[in-house]
């Protein structure tokens, strides 16, 4: 069974026991977070299309970590104009265990 989901503005295929890492939530780490946005749900009897979302589906997901992405560099310069501007940034994340989806 897999489903398409949406958090953070983005849109993720799942089944159980994937590994997602998704914007930051606020959820203790080790607690249970239940997805609603579900757009699609794949089972063994076909396939079903939310208009826009598929109604009594959610995905269920334990929250496996908090943390931060590798840093990216920001780097602004101008020639012969004595601009030059570093910064760096570190997105946070979550990182979500499929444990079961509900359709």
């Amino acid at each position: 069974m897999h489903a398409v989901v949406v958090t953070g503005g983005k849109q993720y295929r799942v089944q159980e026991g994937d590994v997602i890492y998704v914007e930051k939530l606020e959820a203790e780490v080790d607690s249970s977070v239940e997805l609603g946005n579900v757009l699609l749900v794949e089972k063994e009897d076909g396939i079903v299309v939310g208009k826009p979302v598929v109604e009594g589906a959610k995905v269920v997901a334990k929250v496996a970590a908090q943390g931060k992405a590798k840093k990216v560099i920001v780097f602004k310069y101008k020639r012969k104009k004595d601009y030059r501007r570093k910064h760096g940034h570190r997105q946070a994340y979550t990182k979500l265990v499929v444990e079961k989806i509900e359709a």
